[in-house]
């Protein structure tokens, strides 16, 4: 693989900046964006005056502890437009998510909101190698979800010349990564693989594309997810990472040269750690719950919001900004099974660990007289017995996370596959 690492002189200072630099401008900004929330988004100012907080206590970082948490059932509960702390008509550009588990979340942005947006995107870019001049596939999806045009701005404003393909048409994307050559692709890592073997299907060796640097993000992923991609591709992959109520992707990035965790950009989000049964702060270094409080956001101020991530803050390294640790799942999609706590990734970990299985894989759960039960569907690549590997990954799974699980082999092709996000969880668990 090339080395990527950027030239000093390209960052922005900030990234360079001192830790005191970083707080005093963060503070600077926090003041601002807490009092601009109070005074123009009635839910805010509501909830600061129940709990009995105002602007004017906020005197030092450690004083946002004293503000309450802002939940996604929140901004569900001011749809559409409630939490926009500005008119409407001075609005640029609306995203929204989904809504699969009820209304969805809406956010807006300003014009100058879009610019911030696009710069640290940029920045995030030029972390994981891309460089100005550069030919960049996106592959995320465009349209109300903010992967797609989040990536398509961001290349624009680092120089590169930008390839729109959206998700989907899997055959197609391999054959302008074949004839257009870009140098980096943006896509979920789960929709990557899908990539991945329509190249092998069509006899093509990913090793030789012209992809130097893949980012990835949108979905939690493991590094051993990292090293299978970088071995299949012999190039960087890179975690992103972002969300619709903070900004978008965007808001923290790894830097190719150290790959060791993604440096949050501070001077636009400030981040914590809670306890997420609690909501009590942890201190850096403890895993929990990341919340973030948007600096410099116009239209769409968030103050304390819940990201149901789970993350460790760390000191910065290759960036002076403080790190977070790839995301490990999500506090509410965490499966409680027979009284263990189990994510996807700890079961991705091993599957990957298990010579002769592909990476596509689904957990479904089941209730059987009462008793939560797991299966795994996984797909064989051929040339191992199944029940060898069967037996292998239950035990593996058993020895590792604590739980018995049931696993079926499949044939290639039959886990479902995502254009998106990949739907790791089947919960058929019913009542009785």
């Amino acid at each position: 693989m090339k080395d990527l690492t950027a030239d000093p002189k390209t960052l922005d200072p900030i990234e360079l900046a001192s830790r005191d630099e970083i707080s005093s401008l963060q503070l600077q900004r926090m003041k601002w964006s807490v009092r601009h929330a109070y005074n123009n988004v009635p839910f805010y100012k509501q909830k600061f005056d129940s709990v009995g907080v105002h602007p004017d206590h906020l005197v030092g970082l450690e004083d946002i502890k004293k503000f309450p948490l802002t939940t996604k059932q929140d901004l569900r509960n001011n749809y559409p437009f409630g939490m926009f702390a500005v008119p409407r008509s001075e609005v640029s550009r609306v995203h929204a998510s989904s809504g699969t588990t009820g209304k969805p979340t809406v956010v807006g942005y300003t014009k100058n909101d879009l610019d911030v947006w696009a710069k640290v995107m940029a920045r995030s870019m030029r972390a994981s190698g891309t460089k100005k001049g550069d030919l960049v596939h996106i592959a995320y999806g465009y349209g109300l979800f903010t992967g797609g045009l989040g990536a398509h701005y961001g290349a624009e404003e680092l120089g590169c010349t930008v390839v729109p393909v959206s998700g989907g048409m899997t055959a197609r994307q391999v054959t302008l990564i074949e004839d257009f050559k870009p140098s980096t692709i943006m896509v979920t890592p789960s929709y990557v693989l899908n990539i991945l073997d329509e190249f092998r299907k069509n006899g093509l060796d990913p090793r030789e594309c012209s992809l130097d640097v893949g980012i990835f993000g949108a979905e939690p992923w493991t590094n051993a997810m990292r090293r299978e991609i970088e071995d299949a591709f012999d190039m960087h992959a890179v975690d992103i990472y972002g969300l619709s109520e903070v900004m978008g992707p965007g808001v923290a990035n790894e830097c190719v040269e150290t790959k060791d965790g993604l440096h949050i950009w501070e001077d636009h989000f400030y981040p914590e750690i809670v306890d997420p049964s609690s909501g009590n702060s942890l201190p850096d270094g403890e895993s929990g719950e990341l919340l973030f409080t948007s600096l410099t956001k116009e239209a769409f101020p968030i103050i304390r919001y819940r990201t149901r991530d789970l993350t460790t803050l760390r000191p910065g390294t290759a960036r002076s900004m403080r790190r977070m640790d790839k995301v490990t799942g999500r506090s509410d999609d965490m499966i409680i099974l027979r009284g263990v706590n189990v994510f996807p990734t700890q079961i991705e970990e091993q599957i990957l660990s298990v010579k002769g299985l592909a990476p596509h894989f689904q957990l479904e759960l089941t209730r059987v007289k009462r008793l939560d039960q797991m299966t795994v569907h996984v797909e064989s690549l051929g040339g191992h017995s199944d029940t060898d590997l069967s037996s292998l990954l239950t035990s593996k799974i058993k020895d590792t996370v604590g739980i018995s699980a049931k696993v079926e082999i499949k044939k290639t092709g039959e886990v479902p596959r995502s254009e998106g996000k990949a739907v790791r969880i089947l919960d058929n668990r019913v009542e009785r």
